[in-house]
């Protein structure tokens, strides 16, 4: 495998030569669109509404509206022009504990893979995080735009994890939440023990993608001619009035699972 993007990882006066690697996989299965009557592939073709023609890939550029149907064109040699040092460096700018990071900042994690001259320094970086319990909170230019990063030791790996601004987190002031004053003492509790009956450890590879496996077993019987049945309905929200009855029952039946696990 290839990296999809080489620089140098650099904090103080440290430079440390990276690839950089996709840490995850996307399973989503891919569809195409047919036509209903006979199952043909309809293309999605780049048409310029100005000539109404077919425009080859290489002809097209991106542009910047900067008033009604008039925008400024930009090349990528116009991209690597606004800041070509940092176009391939993680600069690392601070570093901090963990826990001071909410998780709704990250966003997409990468494998960071040092070149043959690199790699002692890498240790040494790798290292220094796992001991003195840190993260480093990095710049980095990704497809035409700067993103936040974060460096992280894991394992043998240093993972860089991309990170929104801050000011591209939405406040939830606006969404009109719910308040605590409709709920009481005995409610809270019950939930409470609700949620200590569940308790458990993190195990990622027991929790499974069940609506792609649905779907490919709906596949499979299509394919084979079988019937494909309707599955059950989602579940409806628990009435406010029965809130109390629905916890209890909810307890028993996680407390029942938890007897039959321990047998």
């Amino acid at each position: 495998m290839r990296p999809f993007w080489n620089g140098t990882i650099s904090f103080g006066l440290v430079n440390i030569p990276v690839g950089v690697f996709p840490a995850t996989k996307t399973n989503e299965l891919k569809f195409n669109f047919l036509h209903e009557k006979d199952l043909g592939k309809i293309h999605n073709e780049r048409v310029c509404e100005k000539c109404e023609k077919k425009i080859p890939y290489e002809e097209v550029v991106r542009g910047y509206k900067f008033d009604e149907d008039r925008f400024v064109p930009l090349t990528k040699e116009d991209f690597e022009k606004v800041n070509l040092e940092a176009a391939k460096n993680i600069s690392i700018l601070d570093f901090v504990d963990p826990k001071e990071v909410d998780p709704m900042f990250f966003d997409q994690p990468y494998y960071l893979v040092p070149d043959k001259k690199g790699e002692k320094a890498y240790i040494l970086l790798r290292e220094a995080l796992k001991e003195r319990n840190k993260i480093g909170i990095a710049k980095i230019i990704f497809h035409t735009r700067e993103h936040l990063a974060a460096l992280k030791a894991s394992g043998d790996a240093l993972m860089l994890d991309l990170m929104h601004f801050s000011d591209e987190i939405k406040k939830p002031e606006d969404l009109n939440l719910p308040t605590d004053s409709s709920v009481n003492k005995k409610e809270l509790a019950m939930a409470e023990k609700l949620v200590e009956s569940m308790a458990g450890h993190f195990h990622p590879e027991k929790y499974h993608d069940t609506y792609r496996e649905n779907l490919l077993k709906l596949i499979g019987d299509k394919l084979e001619g079988k019937e494909v049945k309707s599955r059950p309905k989602g579940k409806q929200a628990t009435n406010v009035i029965d809130i109390m009855s629905k916890l209890k029952a909810s307890l028993e039946q996680s407390s029942g699972r938890r007897k039959k696990k321990s047998a």
